[in-house]
């Protein structure tokens, strides 16, 4: 049994990095206390770095993204510091990166107990990320070995897209890791439907963690609608709707932190014993229809 906590978290503005980082760590720390072993926050909950900068270029979409660039390292080093120290797993959220070749791309790390593992880009890009803010994207898969579990990360619309949850499946994922950030409640249902829809393909669990609230100081976070979840196959031994457990509240005004168990080990028992076996099954439908 693992304990995971995925934050329902809120846009608020922290105009020093002193502030910032206070603020992260003591967020970070109530899911600690609460026996979390695992933290996930939300697809570009680092964006908040944002608030350290200027008023006109916070508020501007694409000068905010490059004005944040010399805060990622600290960032980076502020979250690996607290994964180290509490000896949790930490999915920081995502963020921005310049890459070597001019471009953007939205990027979650993954840091645990003995530093940093690594980093999963999003690959599928929503309108607004192609249109208007022309973030681009990532290439590739990467699962996470840990004494928890394997895992995996979807970034968002990534939930959406049922081959790219079918290549973690395939790489031995048992969880994934969906942080998310949408500005309306159909967005947010869209990446959670997604989310429990690829729990039930592949009989494996998704821990979804949104953005919450208002915050007009951002053009890129001023609205955000969701609620925390964790999905798996409806089958035995699993709740009969696939839920363990969802917040209450949607989009509160401030952050908050959903916590819950769930054993792994019984997860992969329903890809052996269960009533389906969508995960076995899942190449016939291909013979079916080509």
């Amino acid at each position: 049994m693992i304990r995971l906590a995925a934050c329902q978290y809120a846009i608020e503005l922290h105009e020093t990095w002193d502030a910032y980082a206070d603020h992260l760590q003591r967020l970070c720390a109530e899911a600690v206390e609460a026996g979390a072993q695992l933290l996930l926050l939300p697809e570009y909950a680092g964006l908040v770095l944002s608030g350290q900068l200027p008023a006109e270029q916070r508020g501007d979409l694409k000068a905010s993204i490059a004005g944040i660039q010399p805060l990622i390292e600290p960032w980076r080093a502020l979250c690996e510091s607290m994964a180290r120290r509490w000896d949790v797993y930490l999915q920081p959220g995502s963020l921005p990166v310049l890459d070597a070749d001019g471009r953007y791309r939205n990027r979650a790390w993954l840091f645990g107990p003995d530093g940093e593992l690594g980093h999963q880009d999003k690959l599928m890009m929503t309108r607004f990320e192609r249109e208007q803010w022309d973030i681009a994207a990532g290439q590739g898969l990467t699962v996470f070995d840990t004494p928890l579990g394997r895992l995996g990360i979807l970034i968002c619309y990534d939930n959406e897209f049922p081959m790219l949850a079918r290549g973690l499946a395939e790489a031995g994922a048992d969880l994934i890791l969906a942080p998310s950030c949408t500005d309306t409640e159909a967005g947010y249902h869209r990446v959670r439907i997604g989310a429990q829809a690829r729990a039930l393909e592949n009989q494996i669990a998704v821990l979804q963690s949104p953005t919450a609230g208002l915050a007009a100081w951002s053009q890129a976070l001023d609205e955000n609608i969701g609620r925390a979840g964790l999905f798996v196959p409806p089958d035995h031994g699993m709740p009969a709707n696939g839920v363990i457990a969802e917040s209450q509240q949607l989009s509160p005004a401030s952050s908050q932190w959903l916590v819950c168990d769930i054993d792994l080990a019984q997860v992969r028992r329903v890809r052996e014993e269960g009533q389906v076996f969508t995960r076995r099954d899942w190449p016939e439908q291909f013979e079916r229809v080509l």
